[in-house]
């Protein structure tokens, strides 16, 4: 099955307080799962990272065939699809640990896209970031 995740990770400072929200779509279009968690204290570029670990993370549960990761971070994109260097140590073991994480038989890609076509992630990552507790996975029922 193909499944579309869409994450976001925000920083309140750079670095600051930092949370993840992640959205899974299946090929119908209908909303799979969505998690928003607080990740502590991390840069922006961290918190994008982690958000697409725990998509990843997420979506490998569900046993897809192909995934397609939609985020609005054209750096996060550029450089786990492969055509910009992962300079930063801490990304660059992120980027192994999301590449670990993806499921074993599944194609994945990453796509960037407009600030507009992420909203829901965005506002589970900023709703983690404005409650105080550390995860919250939301139910599609």
């Amino acid at each position: 099955m193909q499944y579309r995740v869409h994450c976001d990770g925000a920083s309140r400072g750079n670095p600051g307080e930092s949370a993840a929200g992640v959205v899974i779509y299946d090929s119908y279009g209908a909303v799979t799962a969505r998690i928003s968690v607080r990740l502590g204290i991390l840069t922006n570029n961290q918190a994008e990272y982690r958000a697409v670990l725990a998509g990843m993370q997420l979506v490998e549960q569900l046993r897809p065939t192909e995934v397609e990761f939609r985020l609005d971070s054209q750096l996060t994109v550029q450089q786990l699809s492969g055509h910009w260097k992962i300079k930063n140590e801490v990304l660059r073991e992120l980027s192994i640990q999301i590449h670990n994480a993806a499921p074993p038989d599944a194609t994945v890609r990453y796509t960037h896209v407009n600030r507009s076509e992420n909203k829901l992630a965005d506002l589970l990552a900023n709703w983690a970031l404005d409650h105080t507790s550390s995860e919250n996975v939301f139910p599609t029922d």
